[in-house]
């Protein structure tokens, strides 16, 4: 019997925990036909954990592994992104024959399910610095040989940015080399914060997007900050309305009511209740077209 493909993420808190469900919910929306597996650390509080394990497929409790970099941490002023070497623990979820890994903050809004047909190592560019793939979306295959292999150049090299996507980009140097099955469009991985600086490539590829990440330190669930391309945050609170927003623990605090509110300009389709992800979605086409 062949093993089976899956989607992973991870939680290193509670935050990040209330991203990870959003994500889950929104690959079970459009009908995935692959596991959802979580991995996640003692950061995550056991109330925020069962409603994981109720969602998931399955998960994994993992030891944080963290770059002890504070100096090139600092100079991107994401001192949190130290923790996010955790992720190298996914290349030991050995019982899948290929995954898909997807960063806490983003969101499915088509299937991409074709993506497990890429080899390893398969990315988008970083729209940052484009030489470089970006880490919130990449397509692996799990190995134990290749865990260990990484966890040992991370010892040894480290990562130019303190975080996974400096030491995956390390590790992973031949990728800008490889074929074009190892790249991926933008549209596997749109920046929020930063595509709405691209709006003329955005209105002609916007309604192919397929995943949305919301890279920076704001994050959906966080209080305060802009939120650019609201329309997008509007799915978000979506799926977190519909599906989340009734099961975190009373402890948790999520997004307000106002903050859900201002993720979607007045006079626009319902952002709440049953058909809010598909009434954004067709305003999202309709401005698109």
């Amino acid at each position: 019997m062949s093993k089976p493909n899956a989607w992973v993420t991870l939680a290193t808190n509670d935050g990040y925990a209330i991203g990870a469900l959003v994500l889950a919910h929104s690959l079970r929306k459009v009908a995935t036909a692959h596991k959802i597996h979580i991995i996640y650390t003692d950061g995550v509080t056991p109330n925020m954990l069962h409603q994981l394990q109720s969602t998931f497929d399955d998960s994994t409790l993992v030891d944080v592994l963290d770059s002890k970099d504070e100096a090139n941490l600092a100079l991107i002023q994401r001192p949190d992104l130290g923790v996010t070497f955790t992720k190298l623990h996914c290349w030991l979820l050995t019982q899948y024959a290929k995954c898909v890994f997807l960063d806490a903050d983003t969101l499915v809004i088509r299937n991409a399910d074709e993506l497990f047909e890429r080899p390893e190592i398969t990315a988008a560019p970083d729209m940052g610095w484009p030489d470089y793939f970006n880490s919130g979306v990449f397509v692996f295959e799990p190995s134990e040989e290749t865990y260990h292999k990484l966890v040992q150049f991370g010892l040894q090299y480290g990562s130019f940015d303190g975080g996974d996507q400096g030491l995956l980009n390390l590790f992973f140097s031949n990728w800008r080399e490889l074929d074009a099955r190892h790249r991926l469009p933008l549209i596997y991985n749109l920046c929020a914060s930063v595509v709405y600086t691209y709006m003329a490539a955005l209105k002609r590829h916007g309604d192919q997007v397929k995943i949305v990440h919301f890279l920076g330190a704001q994050k959906p669930w966080l209080k305060g900050g802009p939120t650019p391309l609201p329309a997008f945050w509007a799915l978000w609170f979506a799926i977190y309305d519909e599906k989340v927003r009734g099961t975190v623990p009373s402890d948790i605090e999520g997004p307000t009511s106002d903050e859900r509110r201002q993720a979607w300009e007045q006079g626009r389709p319902d952002y709440q209740g049953r058909d809010a992800f598909e009434n954004i979605m067709k305003a999202i086409e309709k401005s698109l077209s």
